[in-house]
């Protein structure tokens, strides 16, 4: 490739979304792929809670950094080391946070944590899926230990969301699990049935109740996206004994003696860990995202992108974190071409 420069979305700043200075377009060098990286030409993205919450909390003192951990391309070149991909291959991939984002025309990105791109699917599409997928997945079957033959019933809140709507697609798809999705408006109940929840109740009411009603012999695992702190003693009543819960939040106030009378087990998922302590499992996400694609391409599992916001600009990409800010987002927004 003869590119030095790319065109690239940034922040200098920590400023609030409806400030112009909140997201810049800036020109940046083409990074270079160091051992076991690749070199990626970005096609498409999607943003994340973790985009803005960076955004917002991160202040990178005047410095340009580039946010952005969904992306699908195609791989330039490959590092020392690489033996994965290769020249030509499209890819999809969530990456890590301790590195530069992939708003950007040109990314560097650790093979391990890389899976090709369902080939049934746009880029766009495939860009909605692999942090959510990498969550869901991680939190589901390593996290909560869920396993193919488990049956029960499982409780994923905000179910229209990117991480509640693929987890509810995997449990419905690969266990014996009844999944029950909290979804409060018209749009997102239905969101949330087409992923793939048997029931659905209205995180806007009273949950005991409902769950009660839904689950009379109780729940046997939580996958919390979000309010973990408020619905901690909901969720330690609706549980079995030696129930599990697995959160994505950050709450970090937890009264965690409600738990202790049923032995019920709590778990924290974060993607991104085997990145940043760069764990010697790190290629299990490279595993884990070539099975998505294959579950994608067998139409076992869909895409959760529901809005195309056009080319990947800083204009675009603020309306995006707008939308996500605002907490009426269902599924994935995304960002294609530049």
């Amino acid at each position: 490739m003869t590119e030095k420069t790319m065109p690239a979305v940034a922040y200098r700043r920590s400023l609030p979304v409806d400030d112009g200075e909140s997201l810049l377009d800036v020109e940046l060098p083409v990074p270079e792929p160091g051992p076991r990286d690749l070199l990626v030409r970005v096609e498409a993205v999607a943003v994340n809670p973790v985009d803005y919450k960076q955004r917002q909390n991160s202040d990178p003192g005047g410095e340009p950094r580039v946010l952005g951990w969904d992306a699908a391309g195609t791989v330039v070149a490959a590092g020392a080391g690489a033996e994965l991909f290769e020249a030509g291959d499209q890819v999809f991939y969530a990456g890590a946070i301790d590195r530069p984002g992939a708003n950007a025309r040109f990314h560097v990105v650790d093979e391990r944590l890389v899976g090709p791109k369902p080939a049934t699917l746009s880029f766009g599409e495939a860009a909605a899926l692999p942090l959510t997928s990498l969550t869901a997945w991680e939190g589901l079957f390593e996290r909560l230990g869920v396993g193919v033959e488990d049956t029960g019933t499982l409780l994923v809140t905000a179910a229209a969301g990117g991480v509640g709507a693929m987890a509810t697609q995997l449990a419905r798809a690969l266990t014996g699990l009844t999944v029950i999705g909290t979804a409060s408006r018209p749009e997102t109940v239905e969101f949330a049935r087409r992923m793939g929840a048997h029931h659905t109740v209205d995180h806007h009411r009273p949950l005991a109740p409902q769950l009660a009603e839904l689950a009379p012999g109780g729940l046997t695992h939580v996958f919390s996206t979000t309010g973990t702190a408020r619905n901690l003693p909901v969720y330690a009543d609706a549980l079995r004994p030696f129930g599990a819960i697995v959160a994505i939040d950050d709450d970090e106030s937890l009264d965690m003696g409600v738990l202790k009378a049923k032995g019920i087990s709590f778990h924290w998922e974060l993607m991104f860990t085997r990145a940043l302590f760069q764990t010697p499992d790190m290629a299990a996400q490279h595993r884990i995202l070539t099975r998505v694609s294959r579950l994608v391409d067998d139409g076992v599992l869909a895409t959760t992108a529901t809005r195309d916001l056009g080319t990947v600009n800083a204009a675009h990409l603020r309306e995006a974190h707008r939308v996500l800010e605002s907490g009426g987002a269902v599924g994935k927004v995304t960002l294609t071409g530049f």
